[in-house]
């Protein structure tokens, strides 16, 4: 650490390390402009014989000025004056120790715990943020107002977002709080024992519960960061919280073609709701060798139950070819599905 950067630390945490007396014997003055001694001791808890040693501390930092009189005088310096240089100090400490800072390397496969409210909420701006094509989220209502603009942005970038907001009883009333606004379709869930979550593109996901985010005791989140297991917090978030909820808004069927999926049971829904020819294009694995393959045709058929469990789809290729695409773990069907991209006149590319 260089001499300046290490001096600059110093001046910074010396000139805010103030003790209770000291805090309490400050505010006094500022609220009062000037005081005595013995009028400090009355309108604080510092003791009498305390009370000197304390507005010196105050004095030798700058923050007020002791008039040397009978009796002496403590008088409060104006605040721009008394912190404008460690306002200065402080900017110059964030940009030299910025200019210091290495990002930590971020893991391609990575599971991890964190703790702590603030974590939690920075890995679910981050999960949502990086959503390209496809988003679903479980957030309380207060969660809902604090990421309200990052919503409406992905809806806007044609981002499909399913918003489920937790307890029910204290969702907005969609007649006064404009939904699809922030979401493609958006429900409600009763009860505080569902999870916070976010899942961005299958893949990147954050999952914690509602303690965690509101009294930060020794709580965890999971983060899935780009892990292929990002899909047990979606298929959870699919098969156990979203068929348990009440619709508020719903605007999926405005959305325009072709629309990229990561969840096979969206894709799957969206075919069986509309009319008309559709087309995929698949890219995924064998189910039996692990191979990687790419899939394209006219989807012929699907498979589709209301409790979500089951979701599938047939796609006929160019040669005649009639493959079965199934959803993550997939075991029944020949292809493992991980992104889907639906056309309604011809295969997309992915």
């Amino acid at each position: 650490m260089t001499d300046d950067l290490r001096g600059t630390l110093e001046r910074v945490g010396d000139r805010f390390n103030l003790g209770e007396y000291e805090i309490d014997a400050y505010l006094a003055v500022l609220e009062h402009g000037e005081l005595t001694a013995s009028e400090i001791a009355d309108r604080t808890d510092i003791p009498q014989p305390r009370v000197y040693d304390t507005v010196r501390s105050l004095s030798d930092r700058g923050l007020v000025e002791l008039r040397e009189s009978r009796p002496m005088k403590i008088v409060a310096v104006d605040p721009d004056d008394a912190f404008g240089e460690i306002q200065t100090s402080f900017d110059q400490l964030v940009d030299e120790l910025e200019a210091r800072y290495t990002a930590p390397a971020r893991e391609t496969e990575a599971v991890s715990l964190v703790k702590s409210r603030s974590t939690i909420l920075r890995y679910l701006e981050e999960v949502i943020e990086s959503a390209e094509y496809e988003l679903a989220v479980s957030l309380t209502p207060d969660l809902l107002r604090r990421f309200e603009d990052l919503l409406a942005a992905k809806v806007d970038d044609g981002v499909s977002v399913e918003l489920l907001v937790t307890p029910a009883k204290r969702a907005p009333n969609p007649a006064e709080y404009d939904y699809l606004s922030v979401a493609t379709i958006a429900r409600a869930r009763r009860g505080i024992t569902t999870p916070v979550l976010a899942v961005g593109d299958g893949s990147y996901s954050v999952y914690a519960t509602q303690d965690a985010i509101r009294d930060d005791q020794e709580r965890y989140g999971v983060i899935f960061n780009r892990s292929a297991l990002g899909f047990l917090v979606s298929g959870f978030f699919g098969t156990v919280l979203w068929t348990t909820a009440e619709t508020l808004a719903a605007d999926g069927k405005d959305r325009p073609f072709p629309r990229r999926y990561a969840s096979i049971r969206r894709a799957v829904k969206d075919v069986r709701e509309l009319d008309g020819d559709f087309y995929a294009t698949v890219e995924g694995r064998d189910i039996e060798s692990g191979d990687p393959v790419t899939v394209q045709g006219s989807v012929v058929d699907v498979a589709f139950e209301d409790s979500e469990e089951v979701a599938s789809l047939v796609v006929e290729t160019e040669a005649g070819e009639r493959v079965e695409i199934g959803g993550r773990v997939a075991a029944l069907e020949d292809v493992e599905g991980q992104e889907i991209v639906i056309g309604r006149d011809e295969p997309a590319a992915l």
